[in-house]
């Protein structure tokens, strides 16, 4: 599918010189003479290295033909997460260094989206919150008050995070799994 370079948005994934690559940063730069350009940050979803490029804005981009499907997360023996097809029960493993940080929000039976490609897994599509239990953090101190000041926190993936200082060890939080950021409390 053909796409207008001032069509594209992070996240998305291209073909770019016969590869795949997921658009890290996209920015429309207007200089005050001359024409405006589209300066893509980009990453190679097989080797993992990076590229940049400018795009006129009315430059085409091929834009890849992905075929999502919801897979359940089973679990992961170390190198390999095993993803199970909610339609027809077949079970898939996904290499950890192509989920990348995503490996840090699975939990078993968590439901995601899983991109593929030419019949072959490229990513996955994390929800937008999960919910994950503290397992180490420092004790709450009773003359804390409810401030921006943060204490370091381990989650049971092992995410590190920063938490307010009332959350303790075994608390649930709900955490966003775009910017890894704490949410609240879970109820």
């Amino acid at each position: 599918m053909k796409l207008k370079a001032i069509q594209l948005r992070k996240g998305n994934i291209i073909l770019f010189n016969n590869d795949l690559y997921v658009l890290t940063d996209v920015m429309h730069i207007t200089p005050g003479k001359g024409q405006a350009v589209i300066q893509t940050k980009m990453k190679n979803i097989k080797s993992g290295t990076n590229a940049e490029k400018r795009f006129r804005p009315d430059e085409s981009v091929e834009k890849a033909d992905l075929e999502t499907r919801k897979m359940e997360f089973l679990y992961d023996d170390g190198p390999d997460y095993y993803f199970m097809d909610q339609e027809t029960y077949d079970q898939i493993p996904i290499n950890a260094e192509l989920l990348g940080d995503a490996t840090y929000y699975l939990l078993p039976n968590t439901v995601v989206d899983v991109s593929f490609y030419e019949n072959a897994p490229i990513g996955v599509e994390l929800p937008f919150t999960v919910e994950l239990k503290v397992v180490e953090t420092e004790p709450t101190l009773k003359t804390a008050t409810v401030t921006s000041s943060y204490k370091p926190a381990v989650l049971e993936t092992g995410l590190k995070i920063q938490v307010p200082p009332f959350i303790e060890e075994g608390e649930v939080i709900r955490v966003d799994t775009r910017d890894g950021k704490y949410l609240e409390r879970a109820k």
